[in-house]
């Protein structure tokens, strides 16, 4: 596939990952606080985050700064980072969906917080984190190029590792046995597996 269709595909991609988040932002704009965990290494991981995933991309995909790490790839390579991106679009906006107001970008518990359990939360903890995981496939798919196509593995590795358990020690702190009892029959990131 020519370089600057992938490119362009997962440009794409990115906005409508984007346009997936606004209305739940507006949303959680409304909500009453009663408890924030927002560290300072919050803040760092998701600029890393942002970094990897959308600036680094950005560059390669609008200047040539990056091309001296291109590699090549098959066909089918893209057109599966395609599918991957698609897959990951729909995770991310069912994820949203199936949270509703319990979303938040940072780690915090609003008033009336529930904890959801249905939809695709059903059998995973974290769909949102999966279908990051899978944007970071796509993009390695996509954009053929060592730093562009592997900073979003980075910038989620980083999140991962540091923010997941914080996340469900307060989910445990605000739901106790009920949390412990979702754990106990869900997986963490990947259903069936891990």
């Amino acid at each position: 596939m020519n370089p600057f269709v992938s490119k362009s595909i997962f440009v794409v991609g990115i906005v409508f990952w984007l346009l997936v988040r606004i209305p739940y932002q507006q949303i959680q704009k409304q909500n009453i606080i009663v408890e924030q965990r927002k560290p300072l290494q919050e803040k760092l991981v998701r600029l890393l985050l942002l970094i990897g995933i959308l600036f680094v991309p950005l560059i390669y995909t609008l200047s040539p700064w990056l091309n001296f790490a291109n590699y090549r790839l098959p066909i089918w390579a893209n057109g599966l980072g395609m599918m991957i991106v698609a897959l990951s679009l729909w995770l991310f906006w069912r994820s949203h969906h199936d949270l509703g107001q319990n979303w938040s970008s940072t780690l915090q518990i609003r008033e009336g917080h529930t904890l959801s359990t249905n939809g695709v939360y059903q059998n995973i903890r974290h769909p949102m984190y999966a279908s990051v995981l899978l944007l970071c496939i796509a993009q390695a798919l996509l954009l053929s190029n060592f730093i562009a196509g592997l900073s979003g593995f980075i910038g989620f590795s980083i999140a991962y590792a540091t923010r997941v358990g914080q996340e469900e020690q307060m989910l445990l702190d605000t739901f106790g046995d009920e949390y412990e009892a979702y754990k106990q029959r869900t997986k963490r990131l990947i259903p069936y597996l891990f």
